[in-house]
């Protein structure tokens, strides 16, 4: 992979409704929220939201994996508190990862979230230092 990324964004209604894309991805709307935009995409927080539930979760299932642990399954919820006022920014956000495994016990999830945070996930090391993001997991069996 390229040190390089570039997306793209284009402006596609009267509006704010932008069409996204990288590489030969499939589009993806970002949109607002009425009455600025017509509610038809992800705002640009929830596509940040979503780049560090995904980054964090692609680099915890890759670690847990390398330590030869068996992941059956991943969910991670991001949500996040915003400002109240200008530029409404995240306060905080909450990491909830729910994990599917037969023999990941607590202090492995706990290594490899402190892991993603302090140098495997780059969203997560970008931001870090500028909003409050905690963390949470459950374990199944499975």
């Amino acid at each position: 992979m390229s040190n390089n990324l570039t997306v793209t964004a284009d402006l596609i209604n009267d509006k704010v409704k932008f069409s996204g894309v990288s590489r030969d991805n499939d589009e993806i709307m970002i949109d607002y929220v009425s009455p600025i935009g017509d509610d038809s995409g992800y705002t640009p927080l929830e596509i940040f939201l979503l780049s560090l539930a995904s980054c964090s979760g692609m680099t915890i299932s890759i670690l847990l994996r390398k330590m030869h642990k068996e992941v059956t399954g991943l969910k991670v919820i991001a949500s996040g508190d915003r400002r109240d006022t200008n530029p409404t920014y995240f306060k905080s956000i909450l990491l909830s990862f729910e994990l599917k495994s037969k023999d990941v016990q607590p202090n492995d999830m706990e290594k490899v979230i402190k892991l993603s945070e302090e140098s495997m996930c780059p969203v997560w090391n970008m931001v870090k230092n500028n909003v409050d993001i905690s963390c949470e997991y459950k374990i199944t069996c499975q």
